[in-house]
């Protein structure tokens, strides 16, 4: 079952992370440079129907997998460990995602217009490296730890 759920959770942060590199570093840079919000808009359109489920996936694999190294949820956030710690940070860019995410959502996309990205840019380059800290912060399970 773990090698089913690594196997999942790992996909999963590929089709974010890359998702959010690909729009970050492809989609975004054409928008501004077009001065079109709707460039972005397209591809967020498409691109969440697998990226939210992706990150939904994340979220249930990631904390069975960190019950499953540490099955005492208080230890988490003692960073007592070099494993309670990685699992530490993990939520805290987790909750920093789900913050970036929900602030874009609620106040900066119903706003946005024709020329009014820089904003929305900040919060895409933002999200994109979160989430690749997050991957970088995930592969510290396997090589000991965030530090």
């Amino acid at each position: 079952m773990t090698r089913f759920m690594l196997t999942a959770h790992v996909l999963a942060a590929t089709v974010w992370a890359g998702g959010h590199l690909v729009l970050s570093l492809s989609v975004l840079p054409k928008a501004l440079k077009a001065g079109d919000p709707r460039i972005v808009h397209d591809f967020e359109s498409a691109y969440e129907r697998v990226g939210l489920p992706a990150l939904l996936i994340q979220v249930v694999t990631g904390v069975w997998l960190a019950w499953r190294l540490i099955p005492d949820v208080g230890a988490w956030f003692t960073f007592g460990s070099p494993i309670a710690t990685t699992i530490g940070v993990k939520l805290v860019l987790l909750a920093v995602t789900l913050a970036l995410a929900v602030h874009a959502r609620l106040r900066l996309v119903p706003r946005l217009e024709e020329g009014a990205l820089k904003p929305l840019a900040f919060h895409i380059v933002a999200i994109t490296v979160v989430a690749v800290l997050m991957v970088v912060t995930g592969v510290g399970f396997r090589t000991g730890g965030v530090f």
